[in-house]
């Protein structure tokens, strides 16, 4: 993290945990009494995109730590929840919504635990399969130097045997969850795209090979891992690039250790595009063949999307016929031509996953979402 300053609300500025952040980070800080002050600082930059990940605001959820992912009616949602621990990120990718979604864009980390706990707690008694991850809005692991947020997470999801804990990142900051006891409650999981993509897509994140080698030793420290490939570009020679992908997964890890792995491909939202072309002037994934889709994003054109899925699908299943493989917000006849059945065929997204679950983490068998 290059954070330049911090900016604390003064409703946390008594928290144990601010003294220990300013600790470890050794940059200017600030206690503001109103949050629209550390918004207009951003937002009057020339580049408030980037400002924003350099200036950390240390504040309050005033909102449900718990949420339900944004998924849309048109789409399969796989039924996920959102462990909402903070925003934005220091990573720097191209297609991110984030830079958009935000506004603006603010690297907020929320202080209020107690709160956080207590609607673990709640959830956790209501004893059914809860798949719950902190990689929505932020990237999971880009807070470690500075914060023992996951360490503490992922101990007090140990103790339970209802709800798995997944952690997504495309860094390798994984040496402090070496030796937490974590009972297989929390899957670790990696974006993964192809080197192009990676080289000049996915500024300040990781390699390939550096993403399957944390991979590698997290599964030698007991836990269960997932992979996301999300968003998978289009462009020429990409299938190879991405078949290669596939091989370099599989030579790293053990397939009976991955718990799932999405697919999707690339879609925006129609007001990232003047952003992507500012911040990427050399970026060339937005002028492909997009057509608006039935939740207002632009994606390529379904065929094309088929095409790459039948092959991606094909790829792991020669190797891994056993693994789950799912789509990240596609339509049942994306899921029928590529898979040859649909979700509802085998009692619904949300059932598969919560299956998967619960035969690599551990969890309770006679708890079942109803």
């Amino acid at each position: 993290m290059q954070i330049s300053k911090i900016y604390i609300d003064q409703g946390v500025a008594d928290s144990p945990y601010v003294a220990s952040i300013l600790s470890r980070l050794k940059c200017p800080h600030v206690t503001v009494h109103n949050g629209k002050d550390v918004y207009n600082t951003i937002s009057s930059s020339d580049d408030p995109v980037q400002a924003g990940k350099e200036v950390l605001y240390l504040t309050s959820n005033r909102g449900p730590f718990i949420k339900k992912c944004p998924g849309t009616r048109s789409y399969r949602c796989c039924g996920y929840k959102i462990l909402h621990i903070g925003t934005y990120c220091t990573l720097d990718c191209s297609y991110c919504i984030l830079q958009t979604y935000f506004h603006p864009p603010v690297l907020q980390l929320f202080l209020n635990h107690t709160d956080l706990f207590n609607e673990l707690d709640t959830l956790f008694s209501k004893k059914t399969v809860t798949r719950i991850g902190t990689g929505e809005f932020t990237d999971s692991l880009i807070w470690e130097n500075f914060t023992d947020l996951s360490s503490v997470l992922i101990n007090y999801f140990a103790d339970q045997s209802c709800a798995v804990l997944e952690l997504k990142t495309k860094t390798t900051a994984i040496d402090r969850l070496q030796y937490i006891k974590h009972n297989r409650k929390t899957i670790v999981s990696w974006s993964l795209n192809t080197e192009k993509i990676i080289q000049n897509e996915e500024r300040r994140t990781t390699s390939l090979s550096q993403r399957l080698l944390a991979a590698k030793q997290c599964e030698s420290w007991g836990y269960p891992l997932a992979f996301h490939f999300d968003p998978m570009i289009i462009y020429k020679g990409c299938e190879k690039d991405y078949q290669h992908v596939v091989k370099e997964l599989f030579s790293h890890v053990s397939q009976k250790n991955i718990v799932w792995i999405s697919l999707g491909t690339f879609r925006f939202a129609p007001h990232l595009k003047p952003v992507l072309k500012k911040r990427f002037p050399d970026s060339k994934i937005i002028y492909e063949e997009f057509i608006s889709g039935l939740d207002g994003k632009m994606r390529y054109f379904k065929p094309l999307r088929i095409r790459l899925y039948k092959q991606m699908v094909s790829w792991i299943k020669d190797i891994a016929p056993d693994v789950m493989l799912y789509f990240c917000m596609e339509d049942d006849t994306v899921w029928e031509k590529t898979m040859g059945f649909i979700p509802s065929d085998a009692g619904g997204l949300s059932k598969m996953l919560d299956n998967s679950a619960v035969n690599h983490c551990g969890l309770s068998d006679n708890i079942f979402q109803p």
